[in-house]
């Protein structure tokens, strides 16, 4: 089988998100004895290809021509799909909400596309109560249309996809993401700090930051011993047009500021060893689609603190495998993170709870085989098609 996944963010440096998705699977296809390219557009010092793990990954240049460039890609794209597919016959081309985009054209109708839904532009602009802007929409309504077979994430996301763009209730296959529970596990490091908070994500509006630190005034009057540590990737602040950190940082109290430190990007393989160490692991996203940190926390044997909001019953289940609050304001974070740090029986048994699902439910050879199965039924014609 050979499978070819459209990414313009397979990791060239720590990334997460898609990339990291992609990255994972890919890896594990690789060593299931199949086929895996990766192939997307990326800024012109990045061009190139290279090997990862035996993914062959394909980095093709972004047009920079003003007006003319999102054409200039799509056919720079799907020209060298079709080199690919002369080489070696796609048995499964697949992309995300963004990238599905490159589908259709001259490409050969024998060749099933797989959109999978990570949760698109629409998607998460309307999560942010914001106006999608209307070319964009367009072209992610496009990829949809040319997509053959649907795969979601999570059952929210699809659905949810569904009626934001108007699809008419197409069917759709749920196969959530995964985890590597050799890599994320409970004896990982050396073993959890009192009191330590964990964040890792990169550091914007929706993964519900600002709420955190915000709290960090109330649950260090509570508990002194409590320390929040951030790891993430900075981004431009849209108010300020500044560093989003710095923002952060002038939202903390003076006595907060004592308990709560950044820092920076971290190496993915460097994030076992670091969750090891985590009391907690807090992850306030405003909205997701079916969020890999969550299940990695789990996966490590730690109490979570997420979201309830979208497809986080889906994750875990509430009281019994980590807490869920409504992260748009910090006052229920700063209550759950309290409660949790005042309770070490608590966090026991969250945490053995939420190893079990992640074994259970979201391990990366149940996740292969899952994805197998469908890519089975894609090409024998069973799967729901378009």
């Amino acid at each position: 089988m050979h499978v070819v996944f459209l990414s313009n963010e397979y990791p060239p440096a720590p990334h997460g998100g898609i990339g990291s998705f992609v990255q994972t699977l890919g890896r594990a296809l690789v060593a299931s004895g199949h086929t895996v390219t990766a192939c997307g557009l990326y800024a012109a010092e990045l061009a190139g290809e290279s090997d990862d793990r035996g993914v062959r990954v394909i980095r093709l240049a972004r047009g920079r021509l003003p007006g003319w460039r999102v054409f200039l890609n799509i056919h720079r794209l799907r020209k060298r799909l079709i080199e690919l597919h002369q080489e070696n016959p796609i048995t499964i081309l697949e992309g995300d909400d963004d990238t599905a985009v490159y589908f259709g054209g001259r490409l050969p109708a024998s060749i099933p596309t797989v959109l999978r839904m990570h949760g698109g532009y629409v998607f998460f602009e309307t999560a942010a109560g914001r106006t999608p802007v209307a070319h964009r929409s367009w072209f992610e309504r496009r990829a949809f249309h040319t997509a053959r077979h649907l795969v979601a994430v999570s059952r929210y996301v699809g659905v949810r996809t569904d009626e934001l763009l108007g699809l008419r209730h197409r069917p759709f296959t749920v196969i959530p993401n995964c985890v590597d529970l050799n890599l994320f596990k409970p004896e990982s490091g050396p073993g959890e700090k009192e009191g330590l908070i964990v964040f890792a994500g990169t550091l914007v509006e929706k993964k519900g930051i600002r709420q955190l630190v915000v709290a960090m005034d109330q649950v260090a009057r509570a508990c002194p011993h409590v320390r929040l540590a951030i790891y993430g990737a900075d981004t431009i602040d849209p108010l300020s047009g500044g560093s989003y950190r710095k923002t952060l940082e002038a939202s903390l109290t003076p006595l907060a500021r004592q308990h709560v430190e950044f820092m920076g990007r971290v190496e993915r393989e460097r994030l076992p060893g670091i969750l090891a160490q985590a009391a907690i692991c807090c992850y306030p996203s405003h909205m997701e689609a079916m969020p890999i940190a969550w299940i990695e926390g789990m996966a490590m044997g730690k109490a979570v603190l997420a979201s309830f909001l979208g497809p986080g019953p889906e994750v875990i289940t509430d009281a019994e495998e980590g807490l869920l609050v409504d992260c748009r304001e910090s006052q229920p974070i700063a209550e759950a993170l309290i409660r949790l740090l005042q309770d070490s029986g608590l966090r026991q048994r969250l945490g053995q709870g939420a190893r079990h699902r992640a074994v259970t439910d979201y391990g990366l050879n149940l996740h292969v085989q899952r994805n197998l199965d469908f890519y089975r039924a894609v090409i024998e014609g069973t799967a729901p098609s378009h």
